[in-house]
């Protein structure tokens, strides 16, 4: 009879759920692979246990995706302590790691995946950032929602309510609270230049659309007016958070 799994276990199989598209969460997978082998586990048992996960996932459930549904009790409360708080679960999995005496990195490196950085200072340190901005543009395939731009280098995993107003355990890393947008995106949206409504179109201020009309606007901004952004395989994007920065930050009356 197989070992029961462990809620440690269990905290670094969600972390990698977190990082690998549905679709490929199979025993062939090299980042399963790693984690199988550093667990004593077989790849097999470990794709399993990332699938009974997706039983979990609101935007899956909406696609017909069930996921494995003989989970356990277990599998539902490392959902439900974690998938809402990235940087709680990034903290957990690095001292899991660390108790098990293995090396996290060997798992990033079969994701071949780039980890990003913080860039923007803040007086209280953003721990763990960078596990938010992978599993966001992971969800949006490392892809503009607006524009499609995929390069890398070039995007930014955005808040869609701010970070200093927004919870720090339910709020602030949870993945359905970001969007992943290119640098200029990025900016028009945090300064409340854009938005999108409950059905995840692009709304313009007016100011973008009736001062600063030119090529480069109609270019950048205009023809993606009233379009629906390209959604995330997974994490869809709180409707509660997109009414907040609808009320809160995006300029209506410019």
């Amino acid at each position: 009879m197989a070992n029961k799994w462990t809620k440690d276990e269990e905290v670094l199989a969600l972390a990698l759920y977190c990082k690998v598209p549905f679709g490929k969460i199979h025993a062939h997978n090299p980042s399963i692979k790693a984690l199988a082998s550093m667990l004593g586990r077989t790849p097999a048992s470990v794709s399993m246990k990332m699938c009974n996960f997706a039983r979990f996932d609101p935007l899956l459930q909406s696609r017909g995706v069930t996921g494995l549904k003989n989970g356990s009790r277990l599998d539902a409360e490392v959902w439900f302590e974690f998938s809402a708080n990235l940087e709680l679960l990034e903290m957990r999995s690095k001292e899991v790691f660390q108790k098990f005496g293995i090396q996290e990195n060997h798992i990033d490196e079969a994701l071949l995946l780039p980890s990003g950085e913080e860039v923007e200072q803040v007086v209280h340190s953003r721990v763990n950032q960078s596990f938010f901005r992978q599993v966001v543009l992971l969800s949006y395939r490392n892809t503009c929602c607006i524009t499609g731009i995929a390069i890398p280098e070039l995007l930014n995993a955005s808040h869609i309510k701010p970070w200093k107003v927004s919870d720090p355990l339910t709020e602030r890393t949870n993945p359905q609270n970001g969007l992943c947008l290119n640098a200029l995106h990025d900016r028009a949206f945090d300064r409340g230049l854009i938005t999108l409504d409950s059905d995840y179109k692009v709304i313009l201020s007016k100011r973008i659309r009736d001062f600063f009309i030119s090529d480069e606007i109609r270019e950048y901004f205009i023809k993606y007016e009233g379009k629906c952004i390209q959604l995330p395989y997974r994490f869809l994007p709180s409707k509660e958070f997109l009414a907040f920065h609808n009320e809160y930050i995006f300029e209506k009356n410019l």
